[in-house]
């Protein structure tokens, strides 16, 4: 399964230690060229570390994204980032995009991709198996990566997970 992801997750998760759910749940991991270049400058060592080993094996791959219409409209409304996540996914028909900023989601829906995020990436890992607990997770994602998550999207990611 190929995912196009933004700079958040991928951040988020290497913060935690967690990077490897991603390849765990997809084949490969595409990013723009702008996540690209935010990745690489991650001010986690630990982080960038994972980052880097990730890109090094091949499973995070780095592509460019379309100069197109829908790229020029995305960046009217949303960072560069999130914008060129999004075009890239519609061009290269991805599975999924993964973000986690609420108005990247909502256009990404628009324009027809499904959507997930760190959340739900550590959901989905919860519900297989692969990680114990998810409660945890998340206060490492507040702690560790200043992750904001309102109180009943918690409540109801928790809830999903059996916590």
């Amino acid at each position: 399964m190929r995912a196009v992801s933004n700079t958040s997750p991928v951040s988020n998760l290497a913060i935690i230690g967690r990077l490897d759910l991603l390849k765990s749940q997809f084949s490969e991991i595409c990013i723009p060229a702008f996540v690209w270049k935010e990745l690489c400058a991650h001010p986690d060592p630990g982080a960038l570390a994972a980052i880097q080993k990730g890109l090094a094996g091949g499973w995070i791959q780095s592509a460019a994204a379309p100069a197109s219409h829908l790229l020029s409209l995305l960046s009217l409304q949303l960072h560069r980032g999130e914008a060129e996540a999004i075009a890239l996914a519609v061009e290269l028909n991805a599975d999924v995009v993964i973000t986690d900023e609420q108005e990247g989601r909502e256009l990404a829906a628009q324009v027809g991709l499904k959507v997930t995020g760190a959340l739900g990436i550590l959901l989905r890992d919860k519900l297989d198996g692969q990680i114990p607990a998810l409660k945890p997770e998340i206060q490492s994602l507040r702690s560790k990566g200043r992750f904001f998550i309102a109180p009943s999207l918690e409540a109801q990611v928790l809830a999903a997970a059996g916590e």
